[in-house]
């Protein structure tokens, strides 16, 4: 007999499975399910409140998480021990980002490899993934709350242009806060949803979708076609959004009062005020014509048409996108059928006005910005749920296929959930040098472990030409046919040598079977990831050491006796440290090398720069 949940919040009988959509965005985030009554979708938000939780995490100092409007309050006051934009950081290496390694005020290691980046917090260490967990779990808690009912099941939406790590960094941090992730879907396309299109089977349309939030915007061009929505291109800005737009209202009234910026930078109370009365001044001129307010007995005023003038370059930028993104899908303005706007800046009169002139045609914005994507994650859930039964839902892999590495992990290739047919690729190098062969070990399952996980298969790839570790480049792909038979390559990129195998639709298993392993997966979630990062920081610490010890038997006669002491001091404090189970201690050692070889390391390699230029001409 099925257990019949009593939903106290809206006093309805429902499944006593929920499956909620989430919009994990880089400012807000929220959670939306579809009402049991209207059947329509709603963002969940307590009695009088925003649906909104800001995306911000505080760690305080006994190492307590808040996050939300009470950790956005300690931006200011903390900004060392708060964390935002984590989103920017998911299925990033240092190297991706270190370019806007400014923007950030807390502490983004740098420790100049392609490993993902983490993030330090006194003497702890955070990736993107726990991170993002800890707003998804803050969702969790909160959807739970309000609906009286667990929440285990969730779709998470994604910018578009994420890619393969990035989405998989998306679903372990779903996993790590207990949610089973059922699929990413992309954001233009939950954005589609909510206004109803692509829900019809014989809708045929191009859209464009134009998402400017708090600090990001993109442009989305989509076709839809037999309910299967494609993307033809994606453009935009990761660092514009509304955020640049109060900045602009900031810098008129810096000039007009004559409030000396010196003082402002030193005053961070003051900043934070300033900030709020131009987001305040930007919503109010969405309706009005002029703005009046005051702070600290200074009188702040702008007009409409001041304002549009200040937000126009910010909003032409806008604009290029959408013309770049028309241009990478061969298109045209005229064949767009439909314009969609997303996210909380869109309201601006300046904004609606420019990009229905550009193409040509009003602009679609009567669902709530905010909150469209999350309503159309909640549209997807239920049709995952079955509950919507003008889709048909394609054939997917029900447990995630990847292969083994280093430390015995498994890296998934193909997420559980996904499409059938289908195929994905990652590269990966060698470990040691002149290493002429790799072994490719193929694993069924939702585990972070190998050993935890169903093996289908290996081969070698052997006749890598010798080269030094790090420069073989291995192509590792899967491709899943119509009929579920998976054909794993792998290529040596510099060379072409290529070895391939079958696997037989052997990995399709009872449902008891997938139900078990992924319950497993839920239940050990939190102990597999913190494996995962244990393994991970003894690769990375192993790694440099090898790196680190190479370097000093070639360059030794360069280096000080005093380098050489507190190198091999620090080397074997980290070797140490390899054989504890603290991941965190393992990141202070490796930082703490770093810092040591660092200095020399340049000095060196400068040295050998200009002993290469003398006497040639630039």
């Amino acid at each position: 007999m099925a257990k019949i949940g009593i939903n106290i919040a809206t006093g309805s009988l429902q499944q006593e499975e929920i499956i909620v959509g989430i919009d994990l965005g880089t400012t807000n985030s929220l959670v939306a399910i579809i009402h049991p009554d209207t059947k329509q979708p709603v963002a969940l938000k307590e009695h009088n409140t925003s649906s909104l939780v800001p995306s911000v995490i505080h760690f305080d100092e006994a190492g307590n998480i808040t996050v939300g409007e009470e950790a956005k309050k300690k931006l200011i006051s903390e900004p060392q021990n708060t964390i935002f934009s984590a989103k920017r950081l998911m299925g990033k290496s240092y190297n991706d980002i270190k370019q806007n390694a400014s923007f950030f005020s807390y502490k983004v290691i740098d420790d100049n490899t392609e490993s993902l980046v983490k993030v330090q917090v006194g003497n702890k260490f955070y990736s993107p993934v726990d991170l993002s967990s800890f707003i998804l779990k803050e969702l969790k808690q909160r959807a739970e709350h309000i609906l009286k009912t667990p929440v285990n099941k969730a779709v998470i939406t994604v910018p578009a242009y994420f890619n393969d790590a990035q989405r998989q960094a998306t679903r372990d941090a779903g996993k790590l806060a207990g949610l089973d992730v059922l699929r990413i879907v992309n954001e233009p396309t939950a954005a589609s949803l909510a206004y109803g299109l692509g829900l019809h089977k014989e809708d045929e349309k191009t859209i464009a979708v134009y998402d400017l939030g708090g600090g990001t915007f993109d442009i989305s061009i989509l076709k839809i076609s037999n309910g299967i929505f494609e993307v033809l291109s994606t453009n935009g800005d990761t660092y514009l959004g509304g955020d640049d737009i109060d900045n602009a209202i900031v810098k008129f009234w810096i000039q007009q009062s004559g409030i000396n910026e010196e003082d402002l930078r030193a005053n961070k109370e003051l900043t934070q005020a300033i900030r709020l009365k131009a987001e305040e001044a930007k919503i109010y001129l969405s309706g009005n014509n002029s703005f009046e307010g005051e702070l600290n007995g200074d009188k702040l005023t702008i007009t409409k048409e001041q304002f549009n003038t200040l937000i126009q370059p910010l909003v032409d930028k806008t604009v290029t996108c959408c013309s770049n993104a028309l241009k990478d899908a061969s298109l045209k303005v005229k064949d767009i059928d439909v314009v969609v706007m997303v996210g909380g800046s869109t309201r601006v009169p300046l904004v609606k006005e420019s990009i229905g002139h550009f193409f040509g045609k009003p602009v679609n914005d009567t669902v709530n910005p905010d909150e469209v994507v999350a309503l159309g994650a909640a549209i997807q859930a239920d049709i995952l749920a079955g509950n919507n039964k003008d889709f048909l839902l394609l054939d997917i892999t029900p447990l995630s296929l990847g292969i083994e590495t280093m430390g015995g992990l498994m890296d998934v290739l193909i997420p559980r959930n996904s499409k059938i047919p289908n195929k994905a690729a990652r590269q990966y190098t060698t470990y040691k040098d002149g290493q002429g062969g790799m072994k490719i070990a193929v694993y069924q399952g939702e585990r972070d472990m190998i050993k935890d996980n169903r093996k289908l298969a290996e081969f070698n790839l052997t006749g890598i030409p010798g080269m030094p570790a790090g420069m073989p480049k291995v192509e590792v792909s899967f491709l899943i046919n119509a009929d579920g038979i998976l054909v794993v390559k792998a290529k040596e990129l510099r060379s072409g040598v290529e070895q391939s195998i079958e696997v037989k639709s052997q990995f399709s298993l009872s449902d008891e079977d997938v139900e078990k392993m992924l319950l497993d997966s839920i239940t050990h979630a939190k102990d597999d990831i913190a494996t995962r990062a244990l393994v991970e920081a003894r690769t990375e610490a192993e790694q440099l050491l090898e790196t680190t010890e190479k370097f000093i038997q070639k360059n030794a006669a360069l280096l000080s006796k005093q380098e050489l002491m507190e190198t091999a001091a620090a080397m074997q404090a980290l070797q140490l440290s390899i054989t504890m189970e603290d991941k965190d201690l393992i990141h202070t050692k490796v930082e703490e090398l770093n810092d040591i070889s660092r200095p020399y390391a340049e000095r060196i390699m400068d040295q050998a720069v200009s002993l290469a230029m003398k006497g040639k001409a630039i």
